[in-house]
């Protein structure tokens, strides 16, 4: 009920959630249909028939549903539309905001792909508004910016406000003791990683050069899926020959996938599973929702390679090409496992609750694979869940301790 009580939206998000529902109602309707069929006709089934749709009551039934249903949606669409097109509405709410990621990690692509005005673009993020990214535009938004950034970028169902939301302010913190300006990504989770790391790359190489300052230090901090587009970025960077990437000092990961997240796997089975019946499988489309974004952390996928090519929801093997690490970047890499015993084989498989210590710290049986982490540059927090790598004091010092010694390096390496 708090929640409720604390939800406000934006008129064009009431929008997009009415278009959901229509859209989720004649899903709905075409689910139920698909399992009568099933039921009726269980021999045109099993051989891959389908009765005629539309036709006798029953389908007459369903027909009307989808009408109506579609009026229904295209009236709602239209009353709300001049509302979302006023500047003057009043603003989402901090959970408003948070529904929002929540909705476009699980349902981004679709969102992008119809239109839909949910649909998150990417965005450099200063104390929660989106930077135009024009030299006078940020000399005049940002009193002093410096030639150091911190750049953070959230994971999957989350935005740049998730940091403030758990991290009690140690994020300005960890600039302020590293004399960085403080700057957030705001993306689409739910796209494909690597067109989210190509989108990043693009929006860095314009940043840095329109900059008032030169950058001299450019550090990212990314969790979760967040890690995956800064590593897709780097690489494209590299690929392209973009100048951004030279500026680069530090990358640290907080409990990114490197090589997936076993639950996406374990998902994967359930549908296959639901799939395998004639009267189930109609269920196994509820699976098919999920987003590219999330049927990228099956494995860890980066590039476009990856996924073009192989349907999403029946690509069993890893063929992803092998990524290294960026060369001359300092990256460090932190994982979690929720018990307090060391060594335990549940802790290592189960990690933070999403992702599994190895998949964190980059380890991998196919030599190819392994991420090269020096010794000293990973950590493992112990007690912790997935999201308190974001809220937890230790994680900060940690972190502030790898930055703040590869700042003072820097600065030694420039008087000499």
């Amino acid at each position: 009920m708090p929640m409720c009580r604390n939800l406000r939206l934006e008129a064009s998000d009431l929008r997009g959630l009415a278009r959901l529902a229509v859209e989720a109602t004649a899903g709905v309707t075409e689910l139920v249909e698909t399992i009568h069929d099933a039921i009726s006709h269980p021999v045109a089934t099993r051989v891959g028939l389908r009765p005629v749709p539309g036709r006798g009551l029953k389908g007459g039934i369903y027909e009307a549903i989808r009408s109506l249903t579609g009026a229904l949606g295209d009236g709602v669409d239209a009353s709300l539309a001049p509302f979302a097109a006023s500047p003057d509405g009043p603003a989402a709410s901090p959970a408003g905001e948070a529904l929002r990621a929540a909705l476009n990690g699980v349902l981004g692509d679709h969102l992008a792909a119809t239109g839909n005005p949910l649909a998150l673009g990417m965005s450099i993020q200063y104390e929660g508004r989106p930077l135009v990214l024009e030299t006078a535009d940020l000399a005049a938004t940002i009193p002093k910016p410096g030639t150091r950034l911190l750049v953070l970028i959230h994971g999957l169902c989350l935005d740049d406000r998730h940091w403030e939301r758990v991290g009690n302010g140690q994020d300005v913190a960890l600039a302020r003791d590293l004399g960085c300006t403080l700057l957030r990504l705001r993306y689409n989770s739910g796209l494909h990683v690597s067109t989210n790391g190509r989108a990043l790359a693009e929006l860095l190489e314009t940043l840095l050069a329109r900059w008032p300052e030169p950058v001299e230090h450019l550090a990212i901090l990314a969790h979760s899926m967040g890690g995956l587009v800064a590593r897709s970025a780097c690489h494209q960077a590299r690929v392209s020959g973009q100048a951004w990437l030279g500026s680069v000092r530090h990358l640290v990961f907080l409990g990114t996938p490197h090589h997936g997240s076993p639950l996406e796997r374990w998902g994967h089975l359930l549908e296959r599973g639901l799939a395998a019946s004639q009267f189930t499988s109609a269920f196994s489309r509820l699976g098919n929702l999920r987003s590219a974004g999330i049927t990228d952390l099956r494995y860890g996928n980066l590039l476009d390679q990856d996924w073009q090519g192989h349907e999403a929801f029946a690509h069993d093997r890893d063929t992803r090409q092998p990524v290294p690490l960026p060369e001359g970047v300092n990256c460090c890499a932190i994982a979690a496992v929720t018990g307090n015993a060391k060594g335990s084989l549940k802790g290592r498989l189960l990690g933070d609750g999403l992702v599994p210590v190895d998949s964190a710290l980059g380890r991998h049986r196919e030599a190819r694979r392994r991420l090269s982490f020096p010794e000293d540059r990973v950590w493992i927090g112990r007690g912790m869940s997935h999201v308190d790598l974001l809220a937890r004091p230790e994680v900060y010092e940690q972190v502030r301790r790898w930055l703040m010694a590869s700042a003072g390096a820097f600065a030694l390496a420039r008087v000499r």
